[in-house]
């Protein structure tokens, strides 16, 4: 049986349906990142909720050319960046943009206590081409350092069949994770089973060279009171807020798995100071404010409550 993708888009449409009012729902139609994958209703608002980055080849050519911007009624943005980013490119009218951020659900949150000799318990559970690479780069350094890491990195989230067509790609990568003595290769897990688990670690590290328009990998670390490590590209810093620690990002791979690795072992000889347990226990109160589903049902509510009375 052909597993069916649940990668970030796919589990926020499924808290959208779960969370948001379905009568206010059933009156509009909701397109994600792809405009008119769907063909455009003729009788409702057309919304395209955009997730993607504007640079992304599938979507460019469609926003360059400003006479599709009247075939959507509303663009909803993910994040602050991302809708700055496609105004700044293509000129949206921005009277016809909001950003409604993604939510999270149902996050255990760790007990936050470390110890200062305590193994420090590394995960990372994004797509390998994000920056997998520098991430290992960085664990090879900090072998006689205490430090373990696990990876739940695969193609696998977006399906069986994007699997089978794209993980040969990435397998050098998988290789050399399995050769580390300090990494634990583990792959495809379900989101369900990696939200239960968050709480086993200490710190989630995300040396992205990928333009996130938000990272839900990184809310749902924060929720579970993780100290969490990222580069500051795309969204990130926007996602993070004042809670992480951000290494700027380089285009020397080499040189940030090196900072990566000296913010790493720099942040496992504070975690057991009070000052950064407290850190983590606002960060966590933080997220479940403003990032539980509930929460961002309500603003959709709003939102279409006021497109469906504009009709």
């Amino acid at each position: 049986m052909n597993q069916k993708p649940r990668g970030g888009t796919e589990l926020q449409l499924e808290y959208l349906y779960r969370h948001v009012d379905n009568k206010l729902l059933d009156g509009v139609q909701i397109t994600t990142s792809v405009p008119e994958k769907i063909p455009l209703s003729k009788d409702k608002p057309n919304i395209l909720w955009q997730k993607n980055s504007w640079d992304q080849p599938n979507i460019y050519p469609w926003f360059k050319n400003k006479d599709n911007h009247k075939k959507y009624d509303w663009y909803v943005f993910n994040s602050h960046w991302n809708f700055e980013q496609f105004t700044k490119h293509f000129d949206l009218p921005t009277e016809k943009c909001l950003v409604i951020k993604n939510g999270i659900k149902n996050i255990p949150a760790r007990e936050i206590s470390y110890s200062q000799n305590e193994p420090l318990k590394i995960i990372h559970h994004c797509t390998p081409w994000r920056g997998l690479n520098v991430l290992l780069g960085t664990m090879q350094l900090l072998q006689n350092e205490n430090i373990t890491l696990d990876v739940y990195s695969s193609t696998e989230v977006y399906g069986k069949s994007f699997k089978d067509q794209n993980d040969k790609e990435y397998e050098s990568l998988y290789e050399q994770a399995r050769q580390l003595p300090n990494v634990n290769y583990i792959g495809y897990r379900p989101n369900e089973y990696i939200k239960e688990h968050l709480k086993d670690y200490h710190m989630f590290v995300y040396p992205s060279i990928w333009e996130e328009t938000s990272c839900i990998s990184l809310l749902e670390s924060m929720a579970a009171g993780l100290y969490c490590i990222v580069t500051n590209y795309g969204a990130l810093y926007e996602t993070g807020s004042e809670y992480s620690m951000y290494i700027p990002y380089c285009k020397d791979y080499e040189l940030l798995a090196k900072k990566f690795a000296f913010a790493i072992t720099t942040a496992k000889k504070t975690l057991h100071m009070e000052p950064i347990q407290d850190h983590l226990r606002n960060q966590i109160k933080y997220i479940n404010k403003y990032y539980e589903w509930p929460k961002i049902a309500l603003s959709w509510n709003h939102f279409l409550n006021g497109v469906l009375n504009e009709k």
